[in-house]
């Protein structure tokens, strides 16, 4: 009976929550997170072995849907004079990073959250203003770098927390490298094979009208699953195979996008929704104290402050003080990526509970405080549409 109620009460969220989203008009992730918090409080979801079960695929089929949302073509329309800046940029990024955790004595788990960059947060912004907006025009293509950057750091962390600085370690990191390499070789090769066999394309996945038996989905789920089996079996890090099979889709059936739309429908409606309704549930709101939300408002405030900063001393020249402000800010919400981050260091041991917590309280109050920002500035600032960017 309790199972049965848990079930319903999980259903529930799923359907009320962009309802929710759209009355309060915050981010659908921060209320989905919320709700799990207060259902836990209650106690209508407890931790249930197949609920974590559930939730563990969620964050797989979210990093699978993140490979999704890469375009490289992005990448190439920023301009080589903005190249060098770009790279300057996520160094300054990762330096700033550095000197915070140093000068107030952080761990290595506040190095990889704070720089890290999610999509999912800017995609909502371009939805809203546009991808003519320099700032977010080029937000959107720097994006792209930090995800890559991102998952990549998230699957290095993820070896780290399990090996710590052993052999193993190392051995994991020439495996990464080893992965990445052929990763890259077999996507250019299936690049080649579709590019003399086009017709292959249609053959693995058929047009809609002839998709009788869904192969598509029988298709995209099934590489899905086969990559995070081979990252288990050579003991990486699952996010790499997920992420890996969601750019093999976005770049070779990128035309598709009835599959794309199923692909995303279902994961943005329903796995990864019990992923965040999951990582609500496990915050304790009788054990939030002062100190846990000062310390979230610090943690939130320091991934603003870097990317202000690294953001005015490298895009200054381009976007000036009004856009690169809002560059900033754009960039300075990875809720997703820092709620992985947080779930990973806690299950290892590396934060403590309370750390924890103000994490996930971090991560909410900068996706609702920086969205409600960024609305109250662009209609302040007034801006007027200007290129940057070819």
């Amino acid at each position: 009976m309790e199972k049965f109620f848990l079930i319903i009460t999980i259903c529930t969220i799923i359907m009320t929550a962009p309802i929710i989203s759209k009355i309060v008009k915050a981010p659908i992730v921060v209320v989905e997170i919320v709700l799990g918090v207060i259902c836990g409080y209650l106690g209508l979801i407890y931790d249930d072995e197949t609920l974590k079960l559930v939730a563990k695929f969620g964050f797989v089929y979210l990093m699978f849907l993140a490979g999704l949302e890469i375009n490289f073509k992005l990448v190439k329309v920023i301009k080589a004079t903005l190249a060098v800046n770009v790279v300057l940029y996520f160094i300054l990024l990762y330096t700033i990073s550095a000197l915070v955790c140093w000068v107030f004595d952080l761990g290595l788990t506040y190095f990889v959250a704070l720089p890290i960059f999610s999509l999912g947060m800017i995609m909502m912004l371009i939805k809203e203003y546009g991808k003519e907006e320099p700032w977010l025009n080029l937000a959107l293509s720097i994006g792209v770098v930090g995800e890559v950057i991102s998952i990549l750091a998230l699957t290095l962390f993820s070896g780290w927390t399990e090996y710590g600085l052993s052999i193993s370690f190392f051995v994991s990191i020439l495996t990464i490298i080893s992965v990445v390499i052929v990763t890259i070789l077999l996507l250019r090769l299936s690049y080649m094979i579709f590019w003399w066999f086009p017709e292959l394309k249609k053959f693995l996945i058929p047009d809609t009208q002839n998709d009788k038996h869904d192969q598509d989905i029988r298709f995209s789920i099934s590489l899905l699953l086969i990559l995070v089996s081979i990252m288990l079996i050579l003991k990486i890090d699952v996010v790499l195979g997920a992420f890996t099979a969601g750019l093999f889709f976005k770049m070779f059936f990128n035309q598709k996008h009835e599959l794309l739309e199923k692909i995303e429908s279902f994961g943005f409606g329903f796995f990864a929704p019990i992923f965040f309704i999951y990582t609500g549930s496990t915050v304790k709101l009788d054990m939030i104290t002062y100190d846990i939300l000062e310390h979230a408002i610090f943690i939130m405030c320091a991934i603003i402050f870097i990317r202000l900063i690294s953001s005015y001393l490298v895009f200054y020249n381009y976007l000036k003080l009004k856009q690169a402000t809002l560059f900033a800010l754009s960039d300075s919400m990875p809720l997703t990526f820092m709620v992985a981050i947080a779930m990973l260091s806690f299950n290892y041991g590396l934060i403590t509970q309370a750390e924890y917590f103000s994490f996930i309280i971090a991560s909410m109050i900068d996706g609702l405080f920086v969205m409600i920002l960024i609305r109250k500035l662009y209609k302040t600032f007034n801006l007027q549409p200007q290129k940057i960017l070819k």
